[in-house]
């Protein structure tokens, strides 16, 4: 049996977060399914795991996780030996790698997920689109994605020519707004409209699209 687990679904886009590091590393795990419909992730024994009852959690041997950013960056040091590098370069390098998942959990995430919620996940539960919520947080993410843009013509990826674990957090979120109208706010920035190419083109990102076909 793997000792990593992770506790989670496949359409959960923080749980896509954790997947796509695994794949990355190339690691062994076993995907324990949480059943949100029926409330496991709001008693015990994933309570335990986290108590805040989201998913994912993750164990690791003896060492229990949650919160997504967190077990990735767990994941990267972990196991700085196999696969992917995901964090590459010297301190000052590492620091703007840091600067970077900042910036996707404060500036890009709550935009990105917000949209993601109103053009994909309502339709999917027959709930009506808040129009305004939309061009609010269009809005929003276009400021983003400008100083990506500017960011992305310096290097092939968010810090450096290398993928990291920067590149690799905005995987899920892009990857639900890209059967979306917000597509549009990618594709009119050929410097962002690369970068989205070559990421969700990875193998191992692959590999999580899969896990959610099954």
């Amino acid at each position: 049996m793997a000792p990593i687990k992770v506790h989670g679904i496949a359409m959960s886009t923080a749980t896509q977060r954790v997947l796509a590091t695994l794949f990355e590393k190339e690691l062994e795990f076993e995907l324990v399914p949480v059943d949100m419909k029926a409330g496991e992730h709001k008693k015990e024994p994933f309570l335990s795991l986290n108590p805040f009852g989201q998913i994912p959690a993750f164990e690791d041997g003896d060492l229990k996780l949650f919160e997504s950013r967190a077990i990735t960056k767990y994941i990267t040091h972990q196991y700085a030996d196999k696969g992917a590098e995901l964090v590459c370069g010297d301190t000052k390098q590492k620091a703007m790698i840091g600067v970077a998942i900042e910036v996707e959990a404060h500036q890009f995430d709550p935009s990105a997920s917000k949209l993601g919620w109103e053009l994909v996940v309502k339709q999917m539960f027959g709930m009506v689109t808040d129009k305004a919520v939309v061009e609010e947080h269009e809005a929003k993410l276009a400021t983003v994605l400008d100083i990506y843009e500017k960011r992305l013509a310096q290097s092939k990826y968010l810090t450096c020519d290398c993928f990291t674990l920067a590149d690799l957090h905005h995987l899920p979120t892009i990857q639900r707004l890209l059967a979306t109208e917000a597509k549009k706010l990618f594709d009119s920035r050929p410097h962002v409209s690369a970068w989205i190419a070559d990421i969700t083109a990875r193998p191992a990102w692959c590999k999580v699209l899969a896990l959610q076909k099954h």
